[in-house]
């Protein structure tokens, strides 16, 4: 705490302002310091205000600034306690962070193969819906029925079936044929 002698300095500027200069020192202070200096002779309050030396000799001695420079020794103190303390847990710190890190990464990972495979059965699915796909599936299952009619016509001139079981067999094959026939040529022709 810096504590000045407002007196001196009125005195040596030639001010007489002396209620702005103390109103913010407390009077109980002020009545103490004033106390100290009654005591002093003219030479040593000359002194006081000429040499920084013995002013500063004379603040330290004020038990104020005693006190103020206590609780400012033991502040620092403190303080470097806790600065040692941090200092300390640096590495610890340093080492939650690399695990967090770690952690933060390899669930990203996680995450985004996760995503990855979303991503591609969403591009399937869509796949499998698209119009091109559609009509494609229809001219597959089109080839199979032909397929499949004409082996079991081929089966009834090798006479390896009767021809009651080929005839029902065959009306049902072609009756789905003509089905997925009928399907395909709507939907090549409709707006999809």
């Amino acid at each position: 705490m810096s504590t000045k002698f407002r007196g001196s300095q009125e005195h040596q500027h030639g001010s007489s302002s002396s209620s702005s200069n103390t109103s913010h020192v407390p009077p109980a202070q002020a009545a103490g310091l004033v106390a100290i200096l009654k005591d002093k002779s003219v030479d040593e309050l000359r002194k006081l205000l000429s040499n920084k030396d013995v002013y500063q000799q004379f603040l330290s001695s004020l038990d104020e600034v005693k006190i103020q420079n206590n609780v400012n020794d033991v502040l620092c103190k403190e303080n470097l306690q806790l600065a040692d303390e941090n200092l300390r847990k640096e590495p610890r710190v340093v080492e939650l962070r690399n695990q967090y890190k770690i952690i933060c990464t390899t669930e990203l990972a996680v995450a985004q193969e996760k995503l990855n495979e979303l991503e591609k059965q969403k591009e399937e699915m869509l796949k499998l819906n698209s119009p091109l796909y559609l009509l494609q599936w229809i001219q597959e299952a089109m080839n199979n029925t032909e397929e499949e009619s004409e082996n079991l016509h081929q089966q009834v001139l090798d006479r390896e079936i009767d021809l009651g079981a080929f005839l029902q067999k065959y009306k049902k094959l072609r009756t789905a044929y003509h089905r997925k026939s009928l399907i395909h040529l709507a939907a090549r022709t409709s707006n999809i």
